[in-house]
């Protein structure tokens, strides 16, 4: 049995104060609203129905935080990107996430769902310089797999990575919730964030532009 399968949801906060200083390490998945977030969760755990994709996308506002064992987290951030949310609610949830990301010490890396048939819109893009300015490794689960042929998809593989050659701490795979492709080279990716402490933490040069994708 994974030992991701004792992860057990520990709370829910609408401002970073309310999240609690925690002894270990954490790694925060991000993503556009109804990309695949929380049923990429669920795959990588291993635990059904742990992470809870709201009926309303775009309208969970809050960060949701995982224990997976001891001294080991996961962070679920609000969806972004859904084109009917509220101007003034887009604004309050990009600064709860920008300063989650430069201000959060145990945070140790970020895991970007994108849905691979929509990769690289632009608020992905601004979550990637967000991430990016923090100093996070980031890697990139194109989820929804399933949804396109094989060849479809390693075109798009390819083409994401290229994206991401001025990123240095930016990795891209296949991913597919529902069949479980990927699975544990994601698993091995977030258990090499924790281990390795982000070594890029530190670093908070220069902003890197990728453009926009559309």
């Amino acid at each position: 049995m994974s030992f991701y399968a004792h992860t057990r949801f520990l709370l829910s906060a609408l401002r970073l104060s309310q999240l609690p200083s925690v002894e270990g390490v954490e790694v925060a998945f991000a993503g556009r609203s109804n990309a695949g977030k929380s049923s990429a969760i669920n795959a990588i755990t291993g635990v059904s129905g742990l992470a809870r994709a709201s009926k309303m996308p775009g309208r969970t506002r809050a960060i949701n935080l995982f224990q997976v064992d001891e001294g080991r987290y996961l962070a679920d951030l609000p969806g972004y990107g859904y084109a009917r949310m509220p101007e003034a609610m887009a604004r309050e949830l990009q600064r709860l996430m920008s300063r989650y990301l430069e201000k959060r010490r145990s945070l140790q890396g970020l895991i970007l769902v994108m849905d691979i048939r929509h990769p690289l819109k632009a608020s992905d893009i601004q979550m990637l310089e967000h991430g990016h300015r923090a100093g996070l490794p980031i890697h990139v689960l194109l989820n929804k797999r399933d949804k396109l042929g094989r060849g479809a998809a390693g075109r798009v593989l390819r083409e994401v990575r290229a994206r991401l050659a001025d990123m240095p701490h930016a990795t891209a795979q296949l991913f597919s919730a529902r069949t479980g492709e990927g699975v544990e080279e994601a698993r091995e990716r977030i258990e090499a964030f924790w281990q390795k402490k982000a070594p890029v933490r530190g670093n908070r040069g220069k902003q890197t532009r990728l453009g926009d994708a559309g």
